[in-house]
């Protein structure tokens, strides 16, 4: 489903989020400033392969370069900035299915700002291991019968701190869009004007929110595109109904990254009146994607960062000879996982 895309701020009110802040482009812009000097910007890629494949000019933004190995770290790291002296001193709760924990877990120590994590009990061993590794507590829970957000408000109220959710909070939000304002930014001269398509991986939405606030700003004639996994498509089915839809209990999908039970309620607010259109793909798709990432363009993507580079593979978007920005949001893969994917993808 297309759905029209119309300004921010006049869709978008206070009221509609409580006291919760929602974030605007100056938001973003001021965001990358904090950041810059922290993290990786990540350069443009292109595959003269991908292009003929594509059927038009296709740059990668490989956020799998990033200094986490994922987008995670902007968001993090400007929220961490954010807090005052006293937050900081109580520290951090932040819950994740893994990206957002190990960025949280690497801020917090470049910040001298104690962590804790509450992960899922089967989220990728190395994702648990580098959150560790930064001196962050891991907290762990069952997806199944367990709720992180219960976990984490019992954490907060034992220790005081701050929670940094991975989605509804409007400091981590505005710096996920510094990822589509760098890539506008590094087009080559007169093609920001013209691009034709911005697609980007979604679990809770926050990073295609942050980024459709850039693109509304900077180039409004780009459809702004979220791909989410087929088992794990609630942004697609609730942008077709206009609420915020859930996913299925038990679902699974290869990409782990990506398993949000239910759009996150700041950046639906967000999407729905200016994302284009939500696509989903297949955990077999995904794997070809995978493939195709390590064997032409010699990047390790992990499987929900490799989701909108999987749907133009696989047809899913369409160029018509215009540009694109595809992002690759994350590399943080377990080793058994991406040996799975690529026997998966000779299928």
């Amino acid at each position: 489903m297309t759905i029209n895309a119309t300004s921010l701020p006049a869709h978008i009110e206070h009221a509609m989020l409580g006291t919760m802040r929602v974030p605007r482009f100056d938001d973003v812009q001021r965001a990358a400033q904090a950041i810059a000097p922290h993290v990786r910007r990540t350069q443009l890629l292109r595959s003269p392969r991908l292009d003929a494949l594509a059927g038009g000019a296709v740059w990668l933004k490989p956020e799998s370069l990033q200094v986490t190995g994922s987008f995670k770290a902007r968001g993090a790291f400007n929220a961490l900035l954010a807090l005052t002296p006293a937050e900081r001193q109580r520290g951090v709760v932040a819950y994740s299915t893994g990206n957002h924990g190990q960025a949280i877990a690497w801020a917090a120590r470049q910040l001298g700002v104690s962590a804790t994590i509450v992960m899922p009990v089967d989220a990728p061993k190395n994702k648990v291991a580098r959150a560790i590794a930064q001196g962050a507590q891991v907290v762990h829970y069952d997806r199944e019968k367990e709720s992180r957000e219960d976990i984490g408000m019992r954490l907060l109220a034992e220790t005081g701190g701050t929670l940094v959710p991975p989605g509804d909070h409007p400091d981590v939000l505005a710096a996920q869009g510094t990822v589509a304002l760098e890539a506008l930014e590094d087009l080559p001269p007169g093609e920001r004007e013209k691009l034709g398509l911005f697609a980007a991986p979604c679990g809770g939405g926050g990073l295609m929110a942050g980024c459709c606030l850039v693109l509304d700003a900077l180039s409004p004639q780009a459809r702004r595109v979220a791909v989410e996994p087929a088992s794990f498509d609630d942004t697609v089915r609730s942008l077709q109904s206009g609420r915020r839809e859930t996913n299925a209990p038990g679902a699974r999908t290869l990409c782990d990254a990506l398993q949000a039970a239910t759009p996150a309620e700041l950046p639906f607010a967000i999407n729905q009146p200016l994302l284009s259109q939500a696509v989903s793909v297949t955990d077999d798709e995904v794997a070809h994607a995978m493939r195709f990432a390590l064997e032409e363009l010699h990047l390790v993507v992990e499987p929900g960062g490799s989701v909108a580079l999987a749907a133009l593979l696989a047809g899913h978007l369409s160029l018509d000879g215009q540009g694109a920005v595809i992002v690759l949001s994350g590399g943080n893969v377990d080793l058994p996982v991406l040996q799975a994917a690529m026997v998966r993808a000779e299928r």
